[in-house]
């Protein structure tokens, strides 16, 4: 089994509903260990309604490019179409794969870690609730540390609930 840290977000329609029906669904596949807080989160580029974040640590056998696949076809579920959507604009559900615990990917499909993690405090912070001690393999920090190093001025994030999507 190897752990993976999952990003949520979404800020178009229920999206409580949307994390809620994305986690139930990913139980089929992997073994969901622990769900972070909910976060509510200004959003980046566009001028849209804010995001809500949460994070999940879990263990998988699942190859992380079927992971990846997994989750586009939840987001798919979920009402997105990534095909006409505005790059950082509005949508009901995503899931990003952020760290695969001790697994570097770089390819066209999928980059682990993500490649923008170390620079988002709403993803930093949820899955910091849940992998304090995991350090970026290519920036040999811990996601604490990382998080810690962003300005909460420049990108409010704020705990809405304590974990909830899990159940």
């Amino acid at each position: 089994m190897t752990r993976v840290l999952l990003g949520l977000g979404g800020n178009v329609g229920d999206v409580s509903a949307a994390f809620a029906a994305a986690t139930s669904a990913l139980r089929e596949h992997v073994r969901v260990l622990r769900d972070s807080s909910t976060w509510r989160s200004a959003p980046i580029g566009l001028p849209q309604p804010d995001f809500l974040n949460a994070a999940l640590l879990v263990d998988t056998d699942e190859h992380p490019f079927r992971l990846l696949s997994l989750c586009h076809a939840l987001e798919a579920a979920a009402g997105r179409d990534r095909s006409r959507e505005t790059r950082w604009g509005p949508r009901p559900l995503d899931l990003d794969l952020l760290m695969v615990e001790g697994v570097v990917v770089v390819s066209r499909e999928l980059t682990l870690p993500h490649p923008r993690l170390h620079q988002r405090r709403f993803a930093l912070l949820p899955g910091a609730e849940l992998a304090a001690d995991w350090v970026h393999p290519r920036l040999h920090r811990s996601l604490a540390v990382l998080a810690a190093a962003l300005d909460p001025a420049e990108q409010p994030c704020e705990r809405l609930a304590g974990p909830t999507i899990g159940d």
